[in-house]
């Protein structure tokens, strides 16, 4: 081994020592300082004006924690709320840990190949062979660049995908709170309503005794009384449940849970968005559709990439540095005589495959195949994109009017009849019968235009959805699907 100190330094071993070196300096990528979240980060100022946080020590937990802590001592608004939920929510932290594993993929991809090496010792009693190889696979270096440009396009699709998670976590959390405050003004109002109706039943009862009224009004007016604890104890469930998943959207859990939110919904607003280009707004601005067309940028360019390499799967050339030492005896008038040969090699070798059974037709037809797939599901999107914005503008203004309905005309006029229905009933002009059918009438419209305040703005929140990403919404009615599912139980209603 000593007298073969240099062979590895043959001309073979210092042109693949070239060529990589070269490769090495020209085509490496380093990992971002902020772990990729430059569009996240962007997208989430833009249209949300609210920050997005990695949380990767115990430094940076403790830091959104304090900043959660300070938005939670004062009564939630959406906007708070989607600022914690931001800093909170685990889902979202896996959905930024998802894209940091995307951009290890993304180096890796452009980092040039490590050369193979390969030593082999043969030796006998008189003979000694070493062989020392070095392999580089010519075929990964020359398509280092093409395979570079084709990962960055993938991160940077996993970049647009991170800000959609960003807006539907956004979404998800406004939709949550405007549901969690109308079921607290809906126990609010049964809560009143029924204080009402136990002052009126006890009334009732008190006339039946002085025989003021008969059993059957009596009856109603108590069957009207309890139908409404019923009622109350339904409001409250659907109170807590709200409660719940509004939570789970925050990501709080423990001594968190004790937030207050507001005594009713934001008022409508005096004006409402224009329906003026918000198709070529949702196709210039969302995200799902930027990050497929990325996408679309990475199979196009697999697809060059199988073109080009579709005849010869792989070359890999070889420095190779051999060294043979051979011993003999002879003996002569002088004795014995001992003779040795040492022999050094240099060279190259080259090693391909050759395609006899397959020409590369069947990864060009998979390559076309999935290009096709890819134009399609963009093509597809950016037509649902358009109707999903005209939908979303269609609940948004239908659920402003309505709304505007209940508050200035429907809800003024129960107000009226159970004025009237009083004094009438005070005078003796209609009976209980009629009192409870009104007060009915007067209980279903006010929760149906908490439920029409609510729905608004739940369709506010879509409409946004549908312009810039974030995911549709699952309308008025029920709960949507959380992000993560993190916190445990939580208290009443503020």
């Amino acid at each position: 081994m000593t007298d073969n100190g240099h062979a590895g330094r043959g001309p073979g071993l210092r042109l693949l020592g070239g060529v990589a070196a070269t490769l090495m300096l020209g085509g490496c990528v380093s990992f971002s300082a902020d772990g990729g979240l430059s569009t996240a980060q962007t997208v989430a100022y833009a249209e949300l004006n609210k920050d997005v946080v990695k949380v990767t020590n115990e430094a940076g937990a403790l830091a959104t924690q304090q900043q959660a802590e300070v938005l939670l001592k004062r009564p939630l608004t959406a906007d708070s709320a989607v600022q914690i939920a931001l800093l909170k929510n685990r889902g979202l932290q896996v959905a930024f840990n998802e894209l940091g594993v995307s951009e290890a993929e993304y180096v890796q991809t452009s980092l040039p190949p490590n050369p193979t090496v390969a030593l082999s010792r043969l030796g006998g009693s008189l003979e000694l062979e070493i062989e020392r190889q070095i392999l580089i696979g010519l075929f990964e270096l020359a398509t280092l660049p093409a395979r570079t440009a084709i990962a960055e396009q993938r991160f940077r699709a996993a970049q647009f995908r991170t800000a959609e998670a960003v807006l539907r976590l956004a979404a998800e959390t406004r939709r949550e709170y405007y549901r969690a405050i109308a079921a607290n003004q809906q126990v609010a109002f049964m809560q009143q309503a029924l204080g009402t109706a136990e002052t009126a039943s006890e009334l009732t009862k008190q006339l039946g005794e002085s025989g003021a009224l008969n059993k059957l009004e009596q009856a109603r007016e108590h069957a009207f009384y309890q139908e409404l604890g019923a009622q109350l104890a339904r409001s409250r469930i659907e109170q807590k449940v709200a409660r719940e998943r509004l939570i789970r959207q925050l990501g709080l859990w423990d001594r968190d849970l004790d937030f207050r939110l507001p005594n009713s919904l934001p008022p409508l607003p005096a004006r409402i968005a224009s329906a003026k280009d918000i198709e070529r707004q949702a196709l210039e601005k969302r995200v799902d559709i930027q990050a497929l067309r990325h996408d679309l940028n990475a199979v196009a360019g697999q697809y060059g990439l199988t073109n080009a390499t579709r005849l010869v799967t792989d070359i890999e050339l070889a420095g190779i540095s051999s060294y043979e030492r051979a011993t003999s005896f002879a003996v002569g008038p002088e004795g014995v005589a001992v003779d040795r040969e040492r022999i050094k090699r240099q060279g190259l070798e080259v090693e391909f495959q050759i395609p006899i059974f397959d020409f590369g037709g069947t990864a060009v037809r998979n390559a076309q195949e999935t290009y096709m797939a890819a134009a399609n599901r963009l093509a597809e999107l950016a037509v649902n994109a358009r109707s999903e914005t005209r939908e979303a503008y269609l609940r948004y203004r239908g659920n402003h009017d309505l709304a505007r309905h209940y508050q200035g005309r429907v809800l003024p006029l129960q107000k009226t009849i159970q004025d009237e229905a009083l004094l009438q009933y005070s005078g003796m002009l209609v009976d209980v019968s009629q009192l409870i059918l009104d007060a009915r009438a007067r209980i279903l419209s006010n929760v149906d235009a908490i439920n029409a305040r609510r729905d608004f703005w739940i369709a506010s929140t879509d409409l946004k959805a549908a312009l810039v990403g974030g995911g549709g919404g699952s309308g008025g009615e029920g709960g949507g699907t959380p992000v993560t599912a993190a916190a445990g139980g939580g208290g009443g209603g503020h």
